[in-house]
């Protein structure tokens, strides 16, 4: 990966490319999708607030005249919102060229999704996971096909969701972030491993936004986390969220984007700067977790990746 001083200027002509975002009505999805569309992708807001969206999609018109933009609802804590989005783009579109895994909530009170499963890890990596099983035909039919999925430094920090994945016996608004983070980390590099056994051409890449200043930190709905992170980490120490998405829309753009690698702000604890690689904890890159994960993954959302399957 060569990515010295890499900023959003670097990123190439992306006309006829079909790139999907995650949570693109504000923070790092909405830099992401601006970004994009700027350099001439054909961007799909994915959007749990259909009506945010459209006013983030003219904004982007007025900046960017001719923009191709679409909005389209999703819930990702909910599968039946997931599957009926996937329906519509199969409906729509012939191929993906690039899934950007990045919408995310931070810090609930306990709350359960439509299904049942804690909302963060339902939210950040179930709905990702079905996200990318139910569209992957198409990203399979796409030119240079990614998935980005969206991690956080936090990862490390967790321990996997296997002993109480829905909070049961313990529930820690942070903790179950952290470990919802472990989860997209593990499944990066478990669907690499399973696209390098197939010999697909598809990559999974891993991105992190270090420290940013998003809505995330300032939305999380526990106040003590609100207050620690929206109001006094965000001012002293994070980063502008445009520089932020760097190493994400580097992952989802750059050539030099390798399967399986994680693209991390490049300065002290990878916490800002400009894109480098950056460090997966054992746990993420431990293949029994990988296996582990997938297998609970496929029973909560019912979904298989039946197109992978190893090449002879």
């Amino acid at each position: 990966m060569t990515a010295a001083g890499w900023t959003a200027a670097r990123i190439p002509d992306l006309s006829g490319r079909t790139v999907v975002v995650t949570g693109a009505t504000a923070g790092l999805g909405l830099v992401t999708a601006r970004a994009l569309a700027v350099h001439a992708a054909h961007v799909v807001l994915a959007v749990r607030d259909e009506e945010k969206g459209r006013r983030v999609a003219a904004g982007i018109l007025a900046a960017q005249p001719g923009a191709q933009l679409e909005v389209r609802r999703i819930d990702l804590a909910d599968l039946d919102s997931v599957r009926a989005f996937a329906d519509r783009m199969h409906a729509d579109h012939r191929r993906v060229d690039v899934l950007i895994n990045n919408a995310g909530v931070m810090a609930p009170p306990r709350t359960l999704s439509p299904q049942g499963h804690e909302v963060q890890f339902a939210t950040n990596h179930l709905g990702h996971f079905a996200l990318t099983g139910l569209l992957l035909d198409l990203l399979l039919a796409g030119s240079d096909p990614r998935v980005v999925t969206v991690t956080s430094v936090n990862h490390r920090r967790a321990r996997p969701p296997f002993a109480d994945p829905g909070g049961e016996r313990g529930y820690s608004p942070m903790g179950f972030y952290n470990t919802s983070k472990l989860a997209n980390a593990i499944f990066g590099c478990e669907l690499h491993r399973r696209l390098s056994a197939a010999a697909s051409p598809l990559r999974s890449v891993l991105a992190h936004p270090g420290y940013t200043a998003t809505n995330l930190q300032t939305s999380a709905t526990t106040p003590i986390w609100r207050i620690l992170l929206g109001r006094i980490g965000n001012p002293l120490l994070a980063q502008p969220v445009e520089r932020g998405a760097w190493p994400q829309l580097f992952a989802a753009t750059d050539p030099d984007a390798l399967s399986g690698q994680l693209v991390a702000p490049g300065g002290p604890a990878e916490l800002r700067g400009h894109p480098a690689p950056g460090k997966l904890s054992a746990a993420a890159t431990d293949p029994e977790h990988g296996r582990r994960l997938w297998e609970l993954s496929e029973q909560a959302t019912g979904v298989r990746f039946g197109a992978l399957r190893p090449s002879s």
